[in-house]
């Protein structure tokens, strides 16, 4: 069985997601403060699973099936929040991050930011 070109399985998702909030007459809860909000205490959610961790334990979470259910469901929250938000705010989410890719190409060109981790002011 193939798998769904990258932006057929967005818009189901979304679909899904848009769908899901709708049922439950969401939407009106939705303005982009709350979801902002809402994403923020995802993302950490999200870092609260690497809390007291070494760096190279990190490093090696993937072999954690504990650790690696709850990144997989905080990640999961962060996303349908950004899905949400990018709704409340009529913003096309693929086309947004598309530019922001073009963007951070432009900042950090690769002859200069390859291997380094300074910002972008400090190539």
């Amino acid at each position: 069985m193939s798998t769904p070109a990258a932006p057929d399985r967005f818009d189901k998702v979304r679909d899904a997601m848009l769908a899901f909030r709708d049922a439950r007459e969401w939407k009106q809860f939705h303005d982009p403060k709350n979801l902002a909000e809402g994403l923020a205490i995802e993302a950490g959610e999200l870092l609260e699973a690497f809390l007291w961790k070494t760096t190279e334990e990190c490093r090696r979470v993937q072999d954690d099936p504990r650790a690696v259910a709850k990144i997989r469901e905080e990640l999961a929250d962060c996303f349908l929040f950004c899905v949400l938000m990018a709704d409340a705010c009529d913003i096309d989410l693929i086309s947004a991050a598309h530019d922001k890719i073009e963007m951070n190409a432009q900042k950090y060109p690769v002859d200069l930011a390859k291997g380094r981790r300074d910002k972008y002011d400090a190539l």
